[in-house]
């Protein structure tokens, strides 16, 4: 008796357009999440900047959030948001904020004194220096933190296939359901390609924007 393919070439060739539908799916969950959990830190890491008392709540906040297993996080949002797309991104959203918020504040005090004394000396205001001069050098390790997240994401939008809202997640599932392992090992190898993918394209994207991060001391 012949052992059955590992892969169903014939079924991934016939289904090119549902791969990609759901391929898509899982990238556009992933950049919302990232999108609006880096606004979210961005404005927390401003506050922290004016009142460092305030780093240990949000911190603390955003590292309880991180410790909720996601399919509990899920179960928690259902019955006052549904199976609905926001269920997801509240989730998503929420595993990305320990991480941004530590990573941008660690990139503002990475800032040398000098440079913001010198830009204070040059007229510029708190919110000036902040945009013109301190926000541009803490990119290398807020972009950093941006990758971390990203990838951390990537694969936790498949869990999300649980609410019907999971791209490959949801791929996943379905070959999991009908004991066809070709879903299963397609839905796997496009999110581990997606987020080698975005990993490299973000670090490329720092060093096309943070030149002088290459630059040797």
């Amino acid at each position: 008796m012949r052992d059955e393919p590992l892969v169903d070439w014939e079924w991934v060739w016939g289904h090119l357009d549902d791969i990609g539908e759901a391929a898509a799916e899982h990238l556009q969950l992933t950049v919302i999440a990232v999108a609006v959990g880096l606004v979210i830190s961005m404005v927390a890491a401003v506050l922290i900047q004016r009142d460092r008392r305030l780093y240990a709540p949000f911190a603390g906040v955003a590292g309880f959030l991180y410790t909720i297993p996601s399919l509990a996080m899920f179960a928690f949002l259902i019955p006052i948001t549904g199976l609905s797309l926001l269920t997801a991104e509240i989730g998503l959203v929420s595993y990305t904020l320990l991480i941004l918020i530590r990573n941008i504040v660690t990139g503002l005090d990475g800032v040398p004194a000098d440079i913001r004394e010198a830009a204070a000396a040059m007229g510029y205001g708190a919110g000036q220096r902040l945009l013109r001069v301190e926000f541009p050098l803490a990119l290398p390790v807020i972009i950093t933190g941006v990758r971390v997240a990203t990838v951390t994401i990537v694969g936790l939008v498949t869990v999300a296939g649980a609410i019907g809202q999971g791209g490959l997640g949801g791929l996943m599932l379905r070959g999991f359901s009908r004991s066809f392992p070709t879903q299963i090992y397609v839905g796997a190898a496009l999110t581990v390609a997606l987020a080698l993918v975005i990993d490299l394209t973000l670090q490329l994207v720092q060093r096309q924007i943070t030149p002088w991060s290459r630059t040797g001391r």
